[in-house]
């Protein structure tokens, strides 16, 4: 084997397209540098998400500019480009619009907006791992990475290797991608976003969850740690980055590296 890290995905607008990148800076809460940076909530704060707003929300393509900090955001009758920082009421307006509710423009530069707050790193996946998820439904490897939405991606192994990156509960595994050390803490508990088409947000295929529950259940690889299953619907890794790793950068084709 020989894992690399073949892929660095960020999510500069939280629920919104991701954006490939060739390196990430890892901030001293242990997120990468603009990943969930910012995101919609409604009034009672809670998340604008695909699972809240499905279709409708995973309709909407948007294109990030880092150098300018500005989004370009369509929905199929044009296109419209924001500024980040001067122009949250027009993006609110926007959004709202077509997601049918009242939303607000959160943003925050030191951690962003984390699914997992007690994981708040990246999460990894392998691509074989992605690969054999869409052969279960016949689905190009392109499609499976826009439904799970991991940050990092590994080459250079089998499928479902991400899973020797967590042990017991309540134990840790240590990793270290180039210079950077990080913790495997949990295998990665899926919600309804991607049984959803990500072009059309429609539900595609039926049942989706569940025969992806049973594939998982089956090639379940002899180093994954049973116990951590409640459920199969379970993808990609959630990690944590110590503090000690602020500042560092992880990089396409930095060697994986399992410690301990």
């Amino acid at each position: 084997m020989n894992p690399h890290l073949a892929r660095i995905r960020l999510f500069p607008l939280k629920s919104f397209d991701g954006q490939d990148v060739a390196e990430a800076a890892v901030l001293r809460p242990g997120a990468l540098a603009h990943d969930r940076e910012y995101c919609f909530q409604e009034d009672a704060g809670a998340f604008v998400n695909a699972k809240r707003a499905g279709e409708r929300l995973l309709r909407i393509r948007s294109v990030f500019d880092f150098g300018f900090g500005q989004i370009t955001l369509s929905d199929g009758s044009g296109s419209v480009t924001f500024s980040m920082h001067c122009d949250a009421e027009p993006i609110e307006a926007w959004v709202g619009e077509r997601v049918g509710v009242k939303v607000r423009l959160a943003h925050n530069a030191n951690g962003g907006f984390p699914d997992d707050t007690e994981a708040s790193g990246p999460t990894i996946v392998s691509r074989a791992s992605l690969e054999a998820v869409g052969s279960w439904f016949d689905l190009s490897v392109d499609e499976v990475r826009l439904r799970f939405r991991a940050n990092l991606e590994v080459d250079g192994v089998p499928a479902f290797w991400e899973d020797r990156l967590f042990g017991p509960d309540g134990e840790t595994v240590r990793f270290r991608i180039g210079d950077v050390s990080l913790e495997g803490v949990n295998p990665c508990a899926r919600c309804a976003v991607p049984s959803r088409d990500p072009q059309s947000g429609a539900v595609s295929p039926p049942e989706f969850a569940k025969v992806f529950a049973d594939k998982r259940r089956e090639a379940l690889p002899a180093w994954a740690e049973p116990q951590r299953f409640d459920h199969y619907y379970r993808l990609a890794v959630n990690t944590r980055i110590p503090e000690s790793e602020a500042g560092k950068v992880l990089k396409i084709g930095d060697s994986v590296d399992v410690v301990g």
